[in-house]
């Protein structure tokens, strides 16, 4: 029998210490304490993040992987199923981060780990070349927030509107009240 893993992949200038990834990792201790969560500190350049995430999956083959990925990380996950066949909870997701993230390049510095980096054009490509189509739309669970005032949550509805999908009036980019949605996170990943 297979490990159960769910990877979860945080947002752009985040972190393992993010409100969600630290809810998740609770309520699976709690509920599902034989599930381990992996919440790594995603890497700051796309292609690096990329491999950064494949390199986990792929050393452990024996596991059956499921995917929760927030902003820009369910743009992430959203490549990762389609490669790996995994299903995904998406909370916020980044649909076209290469035109939002244009607005960032220059110097950054992530607020939870202080590190400094630089985005660049080139990243922007990167994000391009790993852009998905959705053909496996019952390996998504897509949550968005009508209030969300960092993505526009209809273009999250336009893309996954033939997945599970939930929207929820108001909130905002970090997903109001997410600890109400585990249960769902779970029974949709069939724990």
């Amino acid at each position: 029998m297979k490990n159960k893993k769910i990877l979860v992949i945080h947002g752009f200038n985040s972190s393992p210490q993010s409100l969600k990834a630290q809810l998740t990792v609770q309520y699976m201790q709690q509920h599902y304490p034989e599930i381990e969560v992996v919440v790594p500190q995603i890497l700051s350049t796309p292609e690096a993040a990329i491999k950064q995430l494949c390199d986990i999956i792929e050393a452990q083959p024996n596991t059956d992987w499921y995917f929760t990925g927030s902003s820009l990380g369910g743009y992430f996950a959203t490549y990762l199923v389609d490669k790996y066949k995994r299903p995904a909870v998406l909370i916020n997701p980044a649909v076209t981060p290469y035109l939002l993230l244009a607005d960032y390049i220059g110097e950054q510095v992530n607020p939870h780990t202080g590190e400094v980096y630089q985005v660049t054009p080139e990243h922007m490509q990167q994000l391009k070349l790993i852009e998905s189509e959705i053909c496996q739309q019952k390996m998504f669970f897509v949550m968005v927030q009508t209030g969300d005032e960092v993505l526009d949550y209809q273009q999250a509805v336009a893309k996954y509107g033939n997945c599970k999908l939930e929207v929820q009036k108001g909130g905002d980019h970090s997903f109001i009240h997410f600890e109400q949605m585990l249960p769902k996170i779970a029974e949709f990943f069939q724990f």
